[in-house]
C-alpha cells in the first residue's frame, strides 16, 4: 500500500511540475534586440534563373 501511494505522489509530483515549467514565466535570458536591418541583395528577377 505504500509503495502504490509514494508511486501516486511522484506520478502527481512529475505531472505539476511539468504544467508549472509550461504555463510559468518563462526564463529565457536572451537579449532585447530589437528588428535588424535587412543587409542582404533586393530580388531581382531573372536572377535565379541562372542557378
Amino acid at each position: 500500500m505504500m509503495a502504490i501511494s509514494n508511486m501516486l505522489a511522484g506520478m502527481i509530483q512529475y505531472i505539476s511540475e511539468a504544467a508549472m515549467r509550461i504555463f510559468g514565466p518563462t526564463d529565457d535570458a536572451y537579449p532585447t534586440i530589437g528588428v535588424q536591418p535587412f543587409t542582404g541583395e533586393p530580388y531581382k528577377k531573372g536572377a535565379a534563373e541562372m542557378w
